[in-house]
């Protein structure tokens, strides 16, 4: 999920390897309430859609990393600042609609691990140690503020998460103390795992309320998990493969409800790839001379709006890219200067619909 969604995006999620797409099946959605005209089911889903550029762990280890077939936007433009993000865990930790100072506050330094495990040898131990016993105080004066921002039905599943938090601190703690240094990173992704259930746990329904024009469309209104199953074409070292997607609704539910809703029309099953330069690896474009996915119910191309959240802002903006508002340099929620982004094309270029 990324900066700027598809303005008129003809169903076309691109990233891709050169390979075809298998059978796909909903299997579990996360968090998600249904939108009109959209049945959901409680699962994940394996779509039949290629994907390259991405090597890592299948669940919030990718590095897939796409950008913008041609530049549309000004030199004067400063819409990506920063290197690229590598962690899109971390990203959608942040991009979660949660206002708790607390859950941050134990957050921040674990996600500074990172950061200290760079420098080398032993000595990043040291750096690893304060962030341990900043986290390890944050939870301590924080836990019952972590506590009161948890949504009422998901208290219990909550309480037992910090309990697992507070005791992985601990054993972080030895393993730091031991100068164990390869046994850092496993725990830290494991703890950073356990503070974004607790902080998923603080969302209580959706946020905000999606522009009346778009209730017709398919609508995800929380994160869903898809798993996407591809074959390498040419290949006989590589059979099937799988990888692992969030797609974020709070952030972009006109978008991520389009792409859900293809999946399970099966629009993607079997589909090749039509573009794989070591740039950018685009599919979507079905056979014959329609673009994009012909809706049924219209007999036209399904088009959907440019949807944008900017951090800060409660609701995503509709229809006008940050370059015409004049906000050249806003920060977004998804921002396609991440690894591992998933994207829908535009008319006129590429940009960024969904993050995983």
């Amino acid at each position: 999920m990324a900066a700027a969604l598809a303005s008129r995006c003809c169903g076309r999620p691109p990233l891709a390897p050169n390979g075809r797409g298998r059978r796909s099946v909903v299997r579990r959605a996360l968090s998600g309430e249904k939108g009109n005209s959209f049945s959901w089911k409680e699962c994940a889903i394996s779509i039949a859609l290629s994907v390259g550029l991405i090597t890592g762990p299948p669940t919030f280890g990718w590095s897939a990393h796409a950008s913008a077939l041609e530049p549309v936007i000004p030199d004067i433009s400063v819409l990506i600042s920063g290197p690229p993000i590598k962690d899109p865990g971390a990203l959608l930790r942040y991009a979660l609609p949660i206002d708790n100072k607390a859950i941050r506050e134990v957050q921040k330094p674990l996600e500074d691990i990172t950061d200290s495990l760079k420098v080398a040898g032993v000595r990043a131990l040291d750096s690893v140690e304060r962030n341990v016993r900043q986290a390890s105080r944050a939870l301590s004066n924080g836990r019952s503020l972590i506590l009161t921002g948890l949504a009422e039905s998901k208290r219990e599943n909550g309480e037992e998460i910090l309990d697992k938090l507070a005791l992985g601190l601990e054993e972080l703690q030895r393993i730091v103390e031991d100068r164990n240094r390869k046994a850092v990173a496993p725990k830290q992704k494991e703890l950073l795992n356990y503070v974004g259930t607790i902080e998923e746990d603080m969302v209580d329904g959706f946020p905000y309320e999606v522009p009346e024009e778009y209730n017709n469309m398919p609508l995800l209104k929380g994160r869903a998990t898809v798993d996407m199953k591809v074959k390498i074409k040419d290949n006989p070292n590589v059979e099937d493969c799988v990888f692992r997607i969030v797609l974020d609704g709070y952030n972009a539910p006109v978008t991520s409800g389009n792409f859900l809703d293809l999946v399970e029309r099966k629009f993607y099953d079997g589909m090749e790839v039509q573009r794989a330069d070591g740039f950018v690896v685009q599919t979507g474009d079905p056979e014959g001379p329609a673009e994009g996915f012909i809706d049924p119910s219209t007999g036209k191309s399904r088009t959907i709006p440019l949807e944008i959240m900017v951090d800060g802002d409660k609701a995503p903006i509709y229809g006008e890219t940050l370059e015409e508002l004049g906000l050249y340099k806003a920060q977004t929620k998804l921002p396609f200067n991440a690894f591992g982004t998933m994207a829908m094309a535009r008319e006129v270029s590429l940009t960024w619909a969904l993050q995983f």
